[in-house]
């Protein structure tokens, strides 16, 4: 394992040092090719292509099979890849300004999402910028919502149940609805519920119906709790070692990026939930009591995020609630 990480390490390291002319960049993944944020990685990375006239050539590595997901930031931020896409979520113990898409309840509207990314958009850049990374562009996901066994009608119904977490937000989550937390990468969810490893999970319809959800839960309660995105960040020095033409052809097809994820995403959240009922899985809205309970689990949740916060977050409150 040590010998393979030193050899990727240093092949794309390599890699990362040669001339602007031809230059291949490494960008790791998270999520498999039939999710629309890989989908709009590889538009991306073409985009760039073509606009360089080859010049620099993207290589999308996709579903976690060159750095996983957890690696992903420190690969990016020392250099081992050039850039790479991140779930924001996952970097929530690095700084607090890395939770505000995954606070239930704050945002749960595309328009309010995308509002909210515009209040933390500065705040994220600046944080980002102190690790060496810049940020290119971000994609919503559909908002998450209960995929479970049985029929949930109140938190009770969850009391004693593993639940998957992939971030520190999920985690608290978990814990707050009464469940045990449980850490599983997108690609290990099948094997994780068949083996009981978990029972429920809170994601996207584009997870589920990606990952063939109906094969191992029967439920989905539409609660709707928050709309996360994945960012894609280059390292910084990479970026800088470009000349001004080929910065600007990324930046541009950066911002094309974003403004089709958010295209994107509200019919894909439509047409993903259609594939859930079409296999299946039962598919209905939250009773007025787990609205009630989740509510209360939202406030305590962004209470305990603005008692752990400093000034960054506070602007971005401020800037949202404008």
């Amino acid at each position: 394992m040590f010998k393979k990480t030193v050899f990727v390490a240093s092949t794309l390291l390599a890699s990362s040092l040669s001339s602007v002319n031809a230059a291949q960049w490494h960008m790791p993944t998270p999520y498999g090719d039939a999710n629309h944020p890989t989908k709009i990685a590889y538009q991306f990375a073409e985009e760039v292509k073509t606009a360089t006239n080859g010049d620099l050539d993207i290589v999308v590595h996709s579903g976690a099979s060159l750095v996983k997901h957890p690696e992903i930031p420190r690969a990016v931020r020392t250099g081992q890849v050039q850039m790479g896409e991140i779930f924001i979520g996952i970097m929530g113990n690095t700084h607090p300004i890395f939770k505000h898409d995954n606070i239930p309840f704050l945002a749960t509207t595309y328009d309010d999402a995308e509002a909210l990314w515009q209040a933390a958009k500065p705040e994220m850049e600046k944080q980002l910028k102190k690790e060496g990374m810049t940020l290119l562009y971000a994609v919503a996901w559909p908002a998450q919502s209960l995929y479970t066994k049985k029929p949930v009608a109140s938190l009770a119904d969850l009391a004693g149940s593993r639940m998957r977490a992939y971030s520190p937000s999920t985690s608290r989550l978990a814990d707050l609805m009464g469940s045990t937390p449980t850490t599983i990468q997108v690609p290990d969810i099948p094997q994780a519920f068949s083996t009981g490893i978990i029972d429920a999970m809170v994601t996207s319809p584009s997870t589920g119906a990606n990952g063939q959800a109906w094969d191992y839960v029967n439920h989905y309660t539409n609660i709707q709790a928050w709309i996360p995105k994945n960012m894609v960040v280059v390292n910084t020095r990479s970026f800088k070692r470009l000349d001004k033409d080929a910065q600007q052809a990324l930046l541009t097809a950066a911002a094309n990026a974003e403004e089709k994820g958010w295209q994107i995403v509200r019919e894909q959240a439509k047409k993903d939930t259609q594939t859930l009922i079409d296999n299946g899985i039962t598919v209905v809205e939250p009773s007025d009591t787990l609205v009630k309970e989740l509510s209360a689990i939202g406030a305590q949740m962004k209470q305990e995020w603005i008692d752990e916060s400093g000034a960054e977050v506070k602007a971005v409150l401020t800037n949202y609630g404008k």
